[in-house]
């Protein structure tokens, strides 16, 4: 059982049922075409993904939160995909296969955050768009949520690299202030960066 299964394998979603704001914020409408979640944990943003219309697969390391996934989509009928892949293994997912791709907070050490982000960039079609939202390295001065290992979060600095080293054109990419209130882990004023890519 690795790290992720042990934190996922109660029945609580740690951090709640209900999508994250910036998921929210950029989806309010139905849609349709196919997304990637990638590091999606119990699955809260792919379900409210799909409930929109949209076709969703997951891709996560744990066991453990694929089940919750499969369970939450259960619970709000849906149907999500869900797929068991180590993200920091290059090509881990197939190329160009889906219309956009969303990952929150996304945390993995800081020499495995490049593999990271070229999956998910690499999975989306050209022309297709890429959103994300990462806890900041300042963070870790917040207390509000995420890993207490500072190598595990995000520099805007390395963030804006690994998206260079892809095709892909850069819409928005800031480091922000924000609050944010997720179940038990993810709650009050936080640091996170947040970008929308466009894959070339």
């Amino acid at each position: 059982m690795n790290h992720w299964d042990d934190k996922f394998k109660d029945d609580t979603y740690l951090y709640g049922e209900e999508a994250n704001q910036f998921v929210k914020e950029q989806f309010q409408d139905k849609g349709k075409g196919s997304i990637a979640c990638f590091a999606e944990g119990e699955g809260r943003n792919a379900v409210y993904l799909a409930q929109l219309g949209y076709d969703v697969a997951t891709f996560d390391y744990s066991k453990e939160g694929l089940k919750k996934t499969e369970k939450l989509a259960e619970k709000f009928n849906v149907h999500v995909e869900t797929n068991l892949k180590d993200l920091t293994v290059e090509e881990a997912v197939d190329k160009a296969q889906f219309d956009n791709a969303v990952m929150i907070f996304g945390h993995v050490e800081e020499d495995k955050q490049q593999v990271l982000f070229n999956n998910m960039i690499q999975s989306v079609k050209a022309e297709g768009k890429i959103y994300c939202e990462l806890y900041a390295k300042a963070q870790i001065d917040y207390g509000t949520g995420g890993p207490k290992d500072i190598s595990m979060l995000y520099d805007l600095r390395d963030v804006k690299k690994y998206c260079e080293s892809n095709d892909v054109n850069i819409i928005e990419l800031a480091e922000k202030e924000v609050i944010r209130h997720e179940g038990d882990k993810h709650n009050g004023k936080c640091r996170v960066i947040q970008g929308i890519l466009e894959k070339q």
